[in-house]
């Protein structure tokens, strides 16, 4: 029984052009417990390969985290097979703003020890027990609140090209980095302050609602469906929107347009620019923004030695890469020192 990809991202590419279907690019998440990942990892694999779903999905025994694309003639079977799981019955799906029928190429459903990474060993934590879900309605009305302290829950890359108005931005890699700088910063208003948190999709700060919860604040909210949804409701209900910039995703887009402002600049000339590129060299894809001009100039590369290897015949390109270990730095998000104007 099949239960792993057997074509290349390249070859299932040309299928889908050829094919010529409307695809749909959907993310969910879901905290529940999970007896044995493995088999509900196979189930779905199982399933989901047959309706020709393409992502990147997560399973722990904490819950599911998944990332997706589903041919739109399939929506209604994919939605019915999520129905028939207990704890998937009704699940938000958020459906992103901007659809690209390339944004996942490869169906991957791999089990992890948790499906956000926290670096918590604490088993009096209790992942269920969240904050206060708010609509985009609620949300807008609370970070007006002089009494709000509003914290975005993602990396610094992704702050960099969009966020909330007046929200605190923590400069770290990952989200296990960003949960005791907040607490420490925050540590004397656990009673006075509503803690009011948002990232992409949501699941990010429910599972940081909770575990600020368990620190001892008082007042802990979330925006229910982050980014996504919170875009989708301001533009149904017209509402004033206030973010800021681009909502960076984790699939080939890279990000969604919320509002013009564009709030970042090119990591390699300074001009005003929101546009995140990996870098062309395979030995590199350094995650990092990059405007038009400069990738014109670079060949879509970081850095003058990139571009040098990058031009090289392929193969010598792999010989060069041959035996060596090259950590991936697909999302080590412009930390590099090749570039002149990272934040």
């Amino acid at each position: 029984m099949q239960l792993y990809n057997t074509l290349s991202a390249k070859e299932r590419a040309a299928l889908i052009e050829e094919a010529g279907q409307e695809r749909l690019t959907i993310s969910f998440y879901t905290y529940a417990h999970i007896g044995n990942p493995s088999i509900f990892r196979n189930h779905l694999f199982i399933h989901w390969n047959e309706l020709d779903v393409l992502g990147r999905i997560y399973v722990a025994h904490e819950g599911i985290n998944a990332q997706l694309s589903v041919p739109a003639e399939n929506f209604e079977a994919f939605k019915s097979h999520l129905d028939s799981i207990s704890f998937l019955d009704n699940v938000r799906l958020n459906i992103a703003i901007e659809q690209d029928n390339l944004s996942f190429l490869k169906l991957k459903v791999k089990v992890r020890k948790k499906i956000v990474a926290d670096g918590l060993n604490d088993r009096t934590f209790d992942v269920t027990n969240k904050g206060i879900h708010v609509d985009a309605v609620q949300f807008n009305e609370l970070i007006e609140d002089p009494d709000t302290v509003l914290v975005d829950m993602r990396n610094h890359y992704e702050s960099e090209i969009g966020h909330f108005k007046n929200a605190i931005t923590p400069d770290v890699d990952t989200f296990r980095d960003s949960l005791d700088i907040i607490e420490e910063d925050l540590r004397d208003h656990k009673e006075d302050k509503k803690l009011v948190m948002y990232c992409t999709g949501g699941i990010r700060c429910e599972k940081a609602s909770a575990y600020y919860k368990h620190k001892g604040f008082k007042q802990v909210f979330q925006l229910e469906g982050g980014i996504i949804e919170y875009a989708r409701q301001v533009k149904k209900k017209n509402l004033e929107n206030k973010f800021l910039g681009k909502n960076f995703v984790f699939d080939h887009r890279r990000g969604e347009r919320i509002s013009q402002d564009v709030i970042a600049q090119c990591h390699q000339c300074g001009k005003p620019c929101d546009t995140h590129e990996n870098c062309a060299n395979e030995a590199c894809h350094l995650l990092f923004i990059q405007c038009e001009e400069c990738a014109q100039k670079m060949d879509n590369c970081c850095s003058k030695s990139c571009q040098e290897v990058h031009n090289l015949p392929w193969e010598e390109q792999k010989r060069l890469r041959k035996g060596k270990v090259v950590s991936n730095k697909i999302f080590k998000k412009g930390r590099s020192p090749v570039l002149r104007f990272k934040k």
